[in-house]
């Protein structure tokens, strides 16, 4: 006899998918509701005894609770029809929503993916404002989308003050926590914020973010700052659900792990139900408030429906499981407080709830109806805004003569007055002359202050504008380029220093992700200009090893909308810096400043004691156009090299050797510029060229050198002959070694040679 095993599903929710099945049960636990009614409660009085929630506060927070879990419904209907594109949702994170009601309008937030109940609730601070309609023609990908423009799904909105995040698996938190920190900055520097003085910054994300480096980082900074006394406003939410797509968060973990460390206030709070869960939240943001300390806030919350449409989580998820869950609906517990409270009937009740329905299928429907990015230019216009005049008045724009004449001693002392100096100096004179210029610019990093930086290349800035204004940061470039964009959030100029550009590549993502795509995803709302300095490149004799040898710029030249310069000699370096603040302040531009540390202390060229490598201080009032590069012997044919950094005085001596051997004219160009390539340009300096060389200290994989070569054949002249002389593709080895694996003078001498040859 063969046993039979029930089915544990029930038959009524046969060929139901999670969405449906939790549509399915709120009707049905309002439809089947017959327990007797308190009497209603007077708006203002508690929703339930005991509760610090009133009657009218909830109805609020029910209502935007409704309006998230029905565009969580009605996106997993449309997507099928091509009419949405999103599907991940935040049912079962409705709790949230107290967050928003508790906090205001101008905290800036930075939001986990699940946060349609705060976002909806945040809406409310603000008259004529529709979160439905908002959320559809974001769903929607449509052009008309206040948030993005079409460009993602994101949460944001510039007069609520949410900065748009896409996937955010911890990547904001560092942002949020600089964010925070620079409130209090600006506030020392006398830097008028666009927000009330006394804000916090709320930042959201999931139990299973918590665990992710990224996050680490910012816990650690925010506990650091509070051992130091050091004001740091932030509102750490961890929305834990329990899993992380399917990996299941163990019990009690995010309650072990942040309850007692040291430097985080901890709470709890019951997202699931909004009578009992009111007053933790609340505590924890008068906390947050009030102590100016870095709070973290556990929201208990659950997730239901799947981590998105995608997720079939029948297939993989345990039933008993999936119907605790759903037991635990913050929905269901809200639609109880509603009818045992007396605060609505089940008719009425039912009537929100598809009303609500109703009101977000119709939104969605209209927003299909509304354009969407259809043309290349159009897509990436809020990208890398450019606005040349604009830019060249601003980097010519000379600092008042009294601050300059402070910060360098006197009018003597003034570097325009000085003898031609070489690379290192004369970036420390441009820095000087920036913050003489821009009150609210702050330079910062490991050992930049009273050090003055490894190489001293900011030696004198801290005497010269104090602590505020330049000081040491923790040794994490992850949060250094963190508090980088908190304090570009608010209206400051950020000039960070990556020790190494080899430190670089473990916090790219900061630049990659975070703060290059802001202008993108918001529309060109938000901007978080900066000006990031990063020694690096090779050459640096008796100091060797991949560390700090580093001549990988592959990192940085796929980053969307990021400006990358790189000068050889003092004098560019300064007009290069000018002009690299200059389209921060007016463009709202990321940019990051390529310092060749072997070229730091070079005076000569040809012989020692030649000078010949030292130029004068270019007057304040002189700049650089952006993809304009420098030409020695412009009229020479006979062979154009193309380089940079290093590349440009090994290719000047080159070039003598060269013309003294075959008899040729030898041109040299510096690109300077080295993200974007300025393609016209290079075509340009070849199209009288008889044979090319290219010059690339980086690597023969994806090194600047490619792209230069690519941009002479799309310009039509991959005829000419060209050689290639750049890095191997290796670390770069300790000592002497380093030098095998580098371009060299006489490297470049033989591939002339293999030129003349070929023809």
């Amino acid at each position: 006899m063969v046993a039979v095993v029930p089915d544990p599903i029930p038959a009524r929710m046969k060929g139901l998918n999670r969405a449906e099945i939790c549509d399915a049960n709120f009707i049905e636990f309002v439809q089947h509701w017959d327990s007797p009614a308190a009497p209603r409660p007077d708006p203002g009085a508690p929703i339930l005894p005991g509760s610090t929630l009133d009657a009218q506060g909830f109805d609020a927070l029910f209502e935007s609770q409704l309006a998230s879990r029905h565009l969580d419904l009605m996106a997993r209907v449309l997507r099928v029809q091509n009419k949405v594109f999103y599907t991940i949702g935040s049912s079962g994170h409705e709790g949230n929503a107290l967050v928003a009601r508790l906090a205001r309008h101008t905290d800036p937030a930075f939001l986990h993916y699940r946060s349609g109940a705060f976002m909806a609730e945040r809406f409310r601070q603000l008259p004529d404002m529709d979160p439905v309609m908002d959320a559809a023609l974001s769903f929607a990908a449509s052009r008309d989308d206040p948030a993005s423009g079409g460009r993602h799904k994101v949460w944001g909105s510039k007069p609520l003050w949410v900065l748009p995040q896409t996937s955010t698996i911890a990547s904001h938190l560092p942002k949020a926590l600089g964010t925070a920190m620079a409130i209090e900055t600006a506030r020392r520097i006398g830097h008028a914020l666009p927000i009330p003085d006394d804000s916090v910054v709320i930042c959201s994300f999931g139990d299973a973010s918590a665990n992710h480096a990224t996050a680490q980082t910012a816990f650690n900074t925010a506990a650091w700052a509070a051992y130091q006394k050091l004001p740091a406003p932030i509102l750490f939410v961890c929305e834990d659900n329990g899993i992380g797509i399917s990996v299941k968060t163990p019990e009690g973990w995010i309650a072990e792990s942040f309850r007692h460390r040291p430097g985080l206030d901890y709470f709890f709070a019951d997202g699931l139900d909004l009578a009992s869960g009111h007053d933790q939240v609340q505590r924890a943001l008068e906390h947050c408030r009030r102590t100016r300390r870095p709070t973290f806030l556990h929201l208990r919350t659950t997730r239901l429906m799947g981590h998105a449409g995608t997720d079939f989580e029948i297939e993989w998820r345990p039933l008993p499981e999936l119907c605790a869950a759903e037991a635990a609906d913050p929905l269901l517990r809200s639609a109880r407080i509603a009818l045992e409270s007396g605060w609505m009937t089940p008719a009425l009740l039912q009537e929100r709830y598809e009303a609500m329905r109703a009101r977000c299928f119709a939104a969605a429907e209209a927003a299909d109806q509304r354009p969407k990015l259809a043309a290349l230019a159009e897509i990436m216009a809020p990208l890398a805004p450019y606005t040349p005049a604009a830019v060249d008045a601003e980097a010519r724009r000379v600092p008042g003569a009294a601050a300059r004449e402070a910060a360098f001693g006197s009018a003597a002392q003034l570097p325009e007055r000085q003898p031609p100096r070489h690379l290192a100096v004369q970036i420390n004179q441009a820095l000087h002359d920036l913050l003489c210029k821009y009150p609210s610019a702050l330079l910062f990093g490991e050992d930049v202050a009273q050090k003055g930086g490894v190489y001293t290349v900011s030696k004198g800035l801290l005497k010269a504008f104090g602590p505020r204004r330049v000081f040491n940061t923790l040794l994490d470039e992850t949060m250094i380029l963190g508090m980088a964009q908190g304090l570009a959030n608010l209206g400051m100029l950020p000039i960070p220093e990556i020790q190494y550009l080899a430190y670089l590549h473990n916090a790219a993502d900061q630049l990659r992700g975070e703060a290059c795509s802001l202008q993108f995803f918001s529309n060109d709302q938000y901007r978080n200009p900066m000006l990031v300095r990063i020694a690096g490149l090779g050459y640096q004799k008796g100091f060797g090893g991949h560390f700090h040898n580093d001549n990988s710029i592959a990192a940085l030249r796929d980053i969307p909308g990021l400006v990358v310069g790189c000068p050889s000699r003092g004098d560019d370096a300064a007009m290069m810096l000018r002009t690299l603040a200059a389209l921060a302040r007016v463009d709202g531009r990321v940019a990051v400043f390529l310092e060749p540390i072997a070229l730091y202390m070079s005076k000569d060229l040809h012989a020692p004691g030649d000078g010949q490598w030292l130029f004068p201080y270019p007057e304040p009032d002189q700049a650089l156009v952006l993809g304009e590069g420098r030409v020695y012997a412009a009229e020479a044919s006979d062979l154009v090299i193309f380089t940079y950094g290093n590349g440009v005085p090994m290719s000047l001596r080159a070039a003598r050797s060269i013309e003294a051997e075959l008899g040729w004219q030898v041109r040299v160009v510096d690109l300077r510029w080295l993200v974007p390539l300025n393609a016209g340009f290079i075509a340009e300096q070849a199209a009288d060229a008889r044979r090319v060389l290219v010059v690339d200290e980086g690597r023969h994989s994806a090194g600047v050198g490619e792209g230069i070569i690519t941009a002479l054949v799309e310009a039509g002249l991959g005829h000419l002959p060209l050689q290639r002389v750049c890095g191997a593709d290796t670390y770069t080895p300790l000592a002497g070694a380093a030098l095998c694996v580098l371009p060299s003078d006489n490297a470049v001498v033989s591939a002339a040679r293999v030129l003349a040859q070929d023809l």
